[in-house]
């Protein structure tokens, strides 16, 4: 697997690609877990912001174009304060547009407000997940590629007292 960078993607001075990361949950309080299409790999919806979008805007771009759903069907509960980073392995970095370092990005947690059968990962023309499933809360750092972890686990940290109020 290797990371795909586009013309218009937004690169920091330092190498990192500009990214919003999704935590969809349901009512449960679990969170979609999606496997990528030709891997084993599973993660959140995520993708790079371009040069002429807010996080917001990539928020919900992404949000359509990975899991098919729209503004009106989720309620944003919360994003993280920073951007958080994480590394690309070495064999990772270089793609045909040429080398980034890894990503930085903005983590956003939302709550589905519509059935299960408003989620189509067939909404894009380039689908990036073939299967999803509801999964607890803390499980996708258990299953996360190694390299993804620590940023996975900062994430979901910072957003837990989101889903989870008054539990420490």
């Amino acid at each position: 697997m290797k990371a795909a960078l586009h013309n218009d993607d937004h690169l920091d001075p330092r190498g990192y690609r500009h990214n919003v990361a999704i935590v969809l949950c349901n009512r449960r309080r679990q969170v979609f877990w999606a496997r990528r299409i030709r891997h084993d790999g599973w993660q959140f919806p995520q993708g790079g912001m371009r040069q002429d979008e807010t996080p917001e805007e990539a928020l919900y771009r992404e949000l359509y174009e990975e899991v098919g759903l729209r503004p009106e069907q989720v309620r944003v509960m919360g994003r993280t304060r920073e951007w958080l980073y994480y590394e690309l392995p070495a064999r990772l970095r270089r793609t045909a547009a040429g080398a980034f370092r890894g990503q930085k990005q903005v983590w956003y947690l939302l709550e589905l407000d519509a059935p299960d059968s408003a989620i189509s990962l067939r909404a894009s023309t380039e689908p990036e997940f073939d299967a999803w499933r509801w999964v607890d809360y803390w499980r996708p750092l258990k299953e996360i590629v190694h390299f993804k972890r620590p940023v996975y686990t900062r994430a979901l940290r910072e957003l837990a007292p989101l889903i989870f109020p008054g539990r420490p």
